[in-house]
């Protein structure tokens, strides 16, 4: 077999995937300060070189093939790693770098933001780009280095360093603090019940943790954001489960009351990455920060 037949010029490649993932040779040629005869070129090089139809046209746009879907996949993984690789090895030379972080929205307000700093004076030149997510994060197909984020237990595939335990506690409006009879766990079981999305059986784990029938859980609105669930409970709509990490400054603040009742959860926050992430000094240095501050 012909290696060099399997492993084609870096520029038609390049111009295969900017064409494939914009599918048009005008926006990838822009992309790539070219002409888009030039990317047509390129494209059709490609082809005759592998002896596949990566494009098909319709009319004047073009289309990946089945199979040039499944290259413009695997490639855009290659790609990536190379580019990775290039930018671990600009941050080794130079010392600094940069660290594209995924976290919690909440967590990266309430915690993190307020605690940078700190690691920007421990360490001048380094930067943080702050990305909010929710969902999984998929370390192939995205930009990020590195995330922040909470789970039941390691993920495979990944490095897991279990920063702490999830403790959640039952949050009320501020006024509630003064209100009588005593809030006991019957009494929180009988109000409206706030969600957060991302953690829908909280509550029937907080019932089952204080001996509580869930046929008596009366559920109510749920909210993407932690912090919208705390604006809502401030609001007075109803009942909140919280991490008490998130709302330690409103109860230090009186604008929210909590009559205790936490209980651990079976989830805790993790820093996670890919190991080919490992040695990118920006998150050694991070990480090694992070670990600190818990």
């Amino acid at each position: 077999m012909n290696y060099r037949h399997l492993t084609p010029s870096m520029s038609l490649l390049l111009a295969f995937e900017a064409a494939a993932r914009h599918q048009s040779y005008t926006r990838a040629a822009t992309e790539l300060s070219l002409t888009q005869s030039a990317v047509s070129r390129q494209v059709q090089a490609l082809e005759q070189q592998l002896g596949l139809t990566l494009f098909r046209r319709e009319g004047r746009q073009v289309r990946l093939t089945d199979v040039g879907r499944l290259y413009q996949r695997e490639l855009s993984e290659a790609l990536g790693r190379i580019r990775g690789a290039t930018l671990q090895a600009l941050a080794y030379q130079s010392g600094v770098g940069t660290l594209r972080l995924a976290t919690l929205p909440t967590f990266g307000s309430k915690w993190l933001l307020p605690r940078l700093n700190d690691f920007y004076k421990a360490h001048p030149g380094m930067l943080v780009h702050l990305h909010s997510r929710i969902e999984a994060i998929d370390f192939d197909t995205s930009e990020i280095d590195a995330a922040i984020g909470v789970a039941s237990r390691d993920l495979p595939g990944l490095i897991s360093h279990r920063l702490h335990a999830e403790e959640l506690l039952v949050i009320l409006p501020a006024q509630a603090a003064n209100e009588q009879p005593h809030w006991s766990p019957t009494r929180i079981s009988e109000q409206l019940l706030l969600n957060v999305a991302n953690n829908p059986h909280a509550w029937g784990e907080w019932f089952s943790h204080h001996g509580l029938p869930h046929r008596s859980m009366r559920l109510g609105p749920s909210f993407e954001l932690t912090s919208h669930l705390i604006q809502a409970v401030q609001a007075g709509i109803g009942v909140g489960l919280v991490p008490r990490v998130l709302v330690q400054d409103e109860l230090a603040k009186g604008a929210l009351y909590s009559p205790g009742l936490a209980f651990a959860s079976q989830r805790s926050y993790y820093l996670i990455y890919p190991p080919r992430n490992e040695a990118l000094p920006s998150l050694r240095a991070f990480r090694a920060w992070l670990l600190e501050q818990i």
